[in-house]
């Protein structure tokens, strides 16, 4: 199996994974906050992170004193990313969120292809676009209008990439592992901070009743899938990683509709098929051109 294959398997986890996130995390914040959701989840998370990081005894890894650099910004930029992320679920719906943060997609093109030199041949780029044209009209089946909830994740969406760039920077000198449990020791006490100053305290009702969905989003989407995440931008582009995160809004469509009953719109059901042709266009090999 080549390096290219194994990372979009890896993508494909992520993406059944991560289509739970929006779904698990609105019914959490409903009943503790959205900080106070991702304060937990990155406490179980953390836990998860240090046993595999003591097993595998990858704290040496830290020895390295060019690993910092790319440690600490991805560490700031990923915290400020959820941070908007998780405000930004108050306000708008699971499937807006997941669609939204998909156009991360746009701004890896823009940031790395337009303003920088990472190359990516016609057949994939053509991928990517079908895949953003169906994104786009899965987000606005009516108007191109934005609540304010819309507008955090978009600005998620724009620093996703940043935060993706310094991550792969990190995984050329440590391992995924290492990377996801730097960056969460970073942002619990942040996070923690801000729930305890901006959200009302617990109640031991409420806590039980999110604490099932925060223990599967610190397992599973903060850790696991984190990890097929890293794995996954040591081996393809970052901008190949931000346009297979399309079928993630199409997984969170569906699960959203068979979990909280919300009912997708004609126009965000023809989305989805720009977004599997596009999908199949972008996991193709490249063609090899050869010399006469």
């Amino acid at each position: 199996m080549t390096k290219e294959r194994e990372g979009e398997l890896f993508m494909l986890g992520v993406s059944v994974f991560e289509s739970w996130f929006p779904i698990l995390s609105i019914i959490s914040l409903s009943a503790i906050g959205a900080l106070h959701t991702y304060a937990l989840a990155l406490f179980v998370s953390l836990i998860f992170f240090f046993f595999i990081i003591l097993k595998k005894k990858l704290f040496r890894e830290l020895n390295n004193a060019e690993v910092y650099k790319p440690l600490l910004l991805t560490s700031f930029w990923i915290t400020t990313l959820f941070v908007l992320i998780f405000l930004g679920m108050r306000y708008t719906t699971a499937g807006n969120v997941s669609v939204i943060i998909f156009l991360q997609l746009f701004f890896s093109y823009l940031y790395f292809h337009v303003l920088g030199k990472e190359k990516i041949d016609f057949l994939h780029a053509l991928g990517a676009f079908i895949m953003g044209v169906g994104a786009i009209i899965v987000l606005f089946p009516d108007t191109l209008e934005f609540n304010k909830g819309d507008w955090l994740v978009f600005i998620a969406a724009a620093i996703a990439p940043i935060a993706n760039l310094y991550s792969q920077r990190a995984r050329k000198f440590c391992s995924s592992e290492l990377i996801l449990g730097f960056r969460t020791f970073f942002a619990l006490p942040v996070i923690s901070f801000f729930a305890w100053y901006f959200e009302p305290g617990l109640s031991l009702a409420n806590l039980k009743t999110a604490l099932p969905y925060v223990l599967i989003i610190g397992l599973f989407i903060f850790g696991l899938s984190k990890i097929f995440w890293m794995e996954a931008l040591h081996r393809i582009s970052i901008t190949k990683v931000s346009a297979m995160v399309a079928l993630v809004p199409v997984l969170t469509l569906l699960f959203a509709y068979l979990y909280l009953n919300e009912v997708p719109q004609l126009q965000q059901f023809i989305g989805i098929f720009p977004i599997l042709i596009g999908g199949y266009l972008l996991t193709k090999p490249p063609k090899k051109t050869g010399t006469v």
